[in-house]
């Protein structure tokens, strides 16, 4: 078995914003701007959703987990040509008032994931698929012109 490192702080293509505050009963001056706790919403696990990236030879792939969205709750975009955007939102369960929770692990909210896409990446050439929960986003890559080897014929 491999290990594989799924995310490295100093990955110079992942445009992903670092909190220090994350994960704190209070916000950060950058959400709210005052010391209110956050909302269960706002802190959710699925605001981080997982996404692994790999390079075949013809292809970058990116997949990304998540389960329970319809297509129509997922958003691919390329910006500026280069920045590969996935975004979407899980809403929460209604609360009816005579209902009794017992537990809510269930993440919802907003995630937003964005990454830097290299120069061999056709970004307008971009395709999306979902399925089973899992959204595949397929970017070519421009193929890699191998230089021309000429024969030279040696006389004498």
């Amino acid at each position: 078995m491999s290990l594989i490192r799924r995310s490295n702080v100093f990955d110079p293509f992942s445009l992903d914003l670092f909190d220090p505050f994350d994960g704190f009963p209070f916000g950060s001056g950058s959400s709210s701007g005052s010391l209110v706790p956050r909302t269960s919403s706002e802190t959710a696990a699925f605001a981080g959703a997982r996404i692994d990236w790999k390079e075949t030879p013809e292809a970058h792939v990116f997949k990304a987990d998540v389960p329970g969205l319809k297509k129509e709750e997922v958003k691919v975009e390329v910006e500026d040509g280069n920045i590969l955007q996935i975004s979407g939102e899980r809403n929460r369960d209604q609360e009816e008032k005579t209902d009794t929770w017992h537990r809510v692990e269930r993440s919802s909210g907003k995630f937003l994931r964005r990454f830097r896409l290299p120069d061999n990446a056709k970004a307008e050439q971009v395709k999306a698929s979902m399925e089973n929960g899992v959204l595949t986003v397929t970017v070519p890559k421009e193929e890699v012109k191998k230089p021309e080897v000429k024969s030279i014929q040696i006389s004498g």
